[in-house]
């Protein structure tokens, strides 16, 4: 078997990952030699050797103009909320929608040792991440009279006890057909300096998810887009799983997303600062991209126009509604999603088997990101949202500045207490609210189970 590895790995100068083979068990020879096989040697020098001919962000920053945008506050939008409503409640009844949920991460960054999707961040009920999220699927089909199937991306890190987790709870309600879990691909993390990938143990490769742009080569590989295909879904709904606020499809994004022909349409916000920390959502020579806020020039980002108003204003917020007819056309087009190169720090053993935890950046790692999907669509547009209501990410632990379990939670609570008191319902100053999708999935389903004149003075749940 050694003999074997050494032929896969002798042409792109990594044999060092075999320096501990003979001190392994068997069962750790296997699992190194899977690990190598399962790898694509040739990529990883190509992209090592391209790592300096990245896009240039910067000249591109240059050129870009807004994008085509139906915004808040706006009489030049072509469609009216209602109309864009009418139109995605069609959809939603057809039985055309299903949901993905991008759940890979880890909750290393809140303090909690578990996958990010099982923090329990309901302010009232301590709901889970995924349970607030699968309320909202559960809740629009039951008002539509559909199964709206929910496709759970996960990675190795998360898997297992993702899936041990919603077995335990029964699947919060989703039928047993309408969960479909898939773990996202690695991509290992190489040396800057050499290119040559790095050990995290002696039978273990440095790997990584290869980034939320994973998903379409996850779902193409799983089986997951085939089965797509079969349920008859037309528009898939993406999200990320740290955002409890996003409205799961919402009628108005996805009729906005139809009326314009749209084959990927993006949720954004107005960016609040010049600098904020979301992607960019520009247009340039007629095609709409997004410039990471590490890429976006600061002279580009301060530009204003005339009114003081951001040129570059449109923020990503990871939010899309993705036809399914362009993720079939990209699976098998190997340039449709770049990868992109991130230097950081990755723990590693050096040949004399110590463990180096480095304090700079000394490795590079390969991501795909959804978003570069764009580009490739067929009358991409943005839709805007207001942050308070669709965009509360949890990122940070406490004692950060903002994304962190006490400001989500904060936002939480004021939305639910402002459809509260639109309803008629009196909620004291300072007094935890929280609305479950299934109790009232909009203003009007609230007023109507809610008598006017209700007095909320202590912490509840509407479920």
């Amino acid at each position: 078997m050694k003999d074997e590895l050494l032929k896969i790995l002798r042409p792109y100068g990594q044999e060092h990952l075999l320096a501990f083979w003979d001190q392994l068990e068997v069962h750790g020879q296997e699992s190194l030699a899977r690990q190598i096989r399962a790898i694509d040697w040739a990529l990883i020098e190509r992209l090592y050797r391209g790592c300096h001919d990245q896009a240039d962000f910067g000249q591109l920053a240059e050129r870009a103009s807004p994008p085509p945008a139906f915004r808040l506050q706006t009489t030049g939008n072509r469609f009216t909320p209602r109309q864009a409503g009418e139109r995605g409640q069609q959809a939603l009844a057809a039985g055309h929608l299903g949901v993905i949920v991008v759940a890979g991460g880890q909750g290393t960054r809140l303090g909690f040792d578990h996958p990010k999707g099982m923090f329990p961040i309901g302010p009232v009920s301590g709901r889970s991440l995924f349970e607030v999220h699968v309320e909202k699927i559960l809740a629009v089909g039951r008002r539509y009279g559909v199964r709206i199937p929910l496709w759970l991306m996960t990675s190795p890190a998360t898997h297992d006890e993702t899936v041990e987790f919603f077995a335990r709870h029964d699947r919060f309600g989703l039928g047993e057909d309408d969960l479909r879990v898939f773990c996202q691909g690695t991509m290992p993390a190489v040396d800057a300096a050499t290119g040559q990938v790095l050990l995290d143990r002696p039978d273990r490769l440095a790997l990584s998810p290869d980034g939320h742009g994973g998903t379409l080569a996850a779902l193409a590989g799983s089986g997951a887009l085939r089965e797509i295909g079969q349920r008859g879904i037309r528009q898939l709904f993406y999200l990320q799983v740290d955002n409890p606020l996003v409205d799961i499809c919402g009628p108005e994004l996805i009729g906005y997303h139809l009326l314009s022909g749209s084959e990927m349409t993006t949720q954004v916000i107005a960016k609040r600062e010049p600098l904020e920390r979301v992607g960019n959502v520009v247009e340039v020579g007629g095609r709409l991209l997004v410039i990471e806020y590490s890429d976006l020039p600061d002279d580009v980002a301060q530009r204003r126009n005339a009114d003081g108003s951001l040129v570059v204003w449109a923020g990503s917020i990871a939010v899309h509604v993705i036809d399914t007819r362009l993720l079939e056309r990209m699976v098998d087009r190997a340039d449709g999603l770049p990868f992109h190169l991130a230097h950081k720090k990755v723990a590693y053993l050096d040949p004399a088997s110590r463990r180096i935890e480095p304090g700079e950046p000394n490795a590079i790692k390969f991501e795909r990101f959804i978003f570069d999907l764009i580009p490739w669509a067929h009358n991409a547009i943005v839709v805007e949202v207001d942050p308070a209501e669709g965009f509360a990410p949890l990122k940070s632990a406490s004692g950060a500045r903002q994304d962190t379990p006490e400001t989500v939670k904060a936002q939480m609570v004021a939305l639910h207490r402002n459809r509260l008191r639109q309803a008629g319902v009196e909620v004291a100053d300072g007094v935890d609210v929280e609305l479950s999708p299934l109790w009232a999935l909009d203003a009007d389903e609230l007023a109507a189970k809610t008598p006017r004149g209700t007095r909320v003075t202590e912490p509840t749940y509407f479920r």
